[in-house]
């Protein structure tokens, strides 16, 4: 396998005292799916905005596809990410006033298609992620594990290389959990690159990699391991 995502010696420091990240490299091969887990404060969110381009590190690279995404210009660095990368938040950020659809097709603003085939496009996610019959409702007609199925749905209608998944199963009882845990699984499956950011020591035990973080450092990659 190729890696889609490469992070060597990343640092990032907050002012002259906080560092955040303290050298960590990390390397993401297509089609994995792997948790980075640790407890709060281990820098795991840190690490998310980096490898996600959200933030720059202040020191070391970051290549996405191929690309150096820690070197490119803004504009160019926003154009990988809305190619490459798709996120899902433990907070939903769904619009209350727009339908299940009009979420979704909303991810697809900024990619040139028309209207109408982001719409069908849009449905074609849902259907995928098993929300067929929930197509016009809006987020407060939906149930908790529903808005967050509408959220995944949103993040890769766009078919992003790799999708980050913060804390996804937080705001959930266990059984939607269970079942937003069985979506990704399926994503990854069907060749999503599925990278979940988690406290939840059993969900990151529950998949094929993970990485432990503990005050800024790598402290266990069981690919690593093996």
């Amino acid at each position: 396998m190729s890696a889609v995502l490469e992070a060597t010696g990343i640092e990032k420091r907050y002012g002259a005292d906080v560092a955040a990240l303290r050298g960590v490299s990390l390397s993401i091969d297509e089609g994995e799916l792997l948790a980075i887990v640790g407890p709060s404060g281990s820098g795991k969110s840190t690490l998310l905005h980096l490898l996600g381009t959200l933030e720059r590190p202040s020191a070391g690279t970051i290549r996405i596809d191929g690309h150096p995404a820690s070197e490119l210009p803004d504009r160019a660095l926003a154009a990988l990410r809305a190619r490459a990368i798709g996120f899902v938040f433990q907070q939903f950020f769904l619009l209350d006033g727009r339908s299940a659809r009009d979420n979704v097709a909303d991810g697809l603003l900024y990619t040139g298609l028309p209207f109408g085939a982001r719409r069908a496009r849009a449905e074609e996610t849902l259907r995928g992620v098993g929300l067929a019959r929930r197509l016009e409702h809006r987020p407060n007609q939906l149930s908790g594990g529903e808005r967050q199925r509408v959220a995944v749905a949103r993040a890769v209608v766009g078919m992003p290389r790799i999708l980050f998944a913060d804390e996804p199963t937080g705001n959930l009882d266990t059984n939607a959990g269970q079942g937003v845990v069985s979506l990704l699984r399926e994503l990854n499956r069907a060749g999503t690159t599925v990278v979940v950011i988690t406290h939840e020591r059993e969900l990151a035990e529950s998949l094929p990699r993970r990485v432990e973080l503990r005050d800024g450092l790598v402290e266990l990659d069981t690919k690593a391991a093996v």
